[in-house]
C-alpha cells in the first residue's frame, strides 16, 4: 500500500476534517445513481484503521466541539453519517468501537424505522432507516444522534413556519425517541442560506455542518461547518489526500 501523505505540520492541529458519509454498505446491482453514497463496510474500517495510525482520534460533533472551537488542540477527525440507515449501526458501529472512536448519525426525524423516502425514487433502492430503538443502541453506545430535519426537504424553499418546524420539530421528536439531548444539525442537500442557518441557531443547536468542501477551523461559523465527502471509489490514497493534506481546502 502506498504510503498515505503526511499531515502538514505548519498547519496542524488548525484543519478539522469533518468526514460525511452515508450509506457503509455494499452499494446494490440495482442502484440507477448515486452509487457513490456507499462505502463498503471493509472500506470504511480500514479507513478507521488509517486514522488510527496516522495518529488521529475519530470523533463526533459533539466529542469535537472543543477542536472546532479552538478550546483544544490535537488531531482528531469527526465521523459524520447522515441520515440514520440501519447500515450504519449494523456495519458502522462494529468499526467505530474496535478503534475507540465516536461519530455522530444525523436522522430524519419523521422517518425513523421506514425508508429513504426523499430519494427512493430517484435512486432506484428503498433503505431501511434505523427506528427510534435502533437508534437509542446507537446512542447508547456511546455514539452521538443529531438532527437532518423531520422529512428532509429543501429547507431553503421552506416557509418559515415549515422552516421552524423542520429544524427545531426534528430536534424535539429525536429527543423523545432517544431519551437524551441532540445539540448537532445537517442541513439537508446541504440547502443553507443565512435564514437556514439561523433557524439552526435559534433552535438551540451547538453547530451545523453542510456539504461544501474543506475542512472546518477554529474560527469558521459553526452553523456553515465545511466537510469532506467520502464516496464509494475512495481508496486508502484518496481518502488520505482528502483527510490529511490541503486537497479539500483548495476545492473549497
Amino acid at each position: 500500500m502506498p504510503t498515505p501523505p503526511i499531515p502538514d505540520r505548519a498547519e496542524r492541529p488548525f484543519p478539522v476534517p469533518i468526514l460525511m458519509y452515508h450509506n457503509v454498505a455494499r452499494a446494490p446491482r440495482d442502484a440507477r445513481v448515486y452509487r457513490s453514497l456507499y462505502v463498503a463496510p471493509g472500506t470504511f474500517a480500514r479507513q478507521l484503521a488509517l486514522l488510527r495510525r496516522a495518529g488521529y482520534t475519530g470523533l463526533s460533533m459533539r466529542d469535537a466541539m472543543p477542536y472546532l472551537r479552538g478550546e483544544k488542540r490535537g488531531r482528531v477527525a469527526v465521523i459524520t453519517l447522515d441520515d440514520g440507515y440501519l447500515d450504519n449501526l449494523e456495519n458502522a458501529l462494529p468499526a467505530l468501537l474496535s478503534q475507540g472512536f465516536t461519530a455522530t448519525c444525523y436522522a430524519v426525524s419523521n422517518t425513523l424505522g421506514t425508508y429513504n423516502r426523499w430519494d427512493e425514487e430517484k435512486l432506484g433502492v428503498r433503505k431501511r432507516l434505523m427506528d427510534a430503538a435502533q437508534l437509542r443502541q446507537w446512542h447508547d453506545a456511546g455514539m452521538e444522534v443529531g438532527a437532518h430535519s423531520r422529512r428532509h426537504p429543501h429547507l431553503t424553499r421552506c416557509d418559515d413556519a415549515t422552516l421552524h418546524d423542520e429544524v427545531a420539530g426534528s430536534r424535539a421528536e429525536l429527543e423523545d425517541a432517544i431519551g437524551a439531548p441532540v445539540r448537532q444539525f445537517c442541513y439537508p442537500y446541504g440547502d443553507v442560506d443565512e435564514r437556514v442557518a439561523s433557524a439552526a441557531r435559534l433552535a438551540g443547536y451547538d453547530a451545523a455542518t453542510a456539504t461544501r468542501r474543506g475542512r472546518a477551523r477554529p474560527g469558521m461559523d459553526l452553523f456553515l461547518l465545511p466537510r469532506v465527502q467520502v464516496a464509494r471509489h475512495h481508496w486508502l490514497l484518496p481518502f488520505a489526500q482528502r483527510v490529511f493534506t490541503t486537497y479539500e481546502d483548495r476545492r473549497a
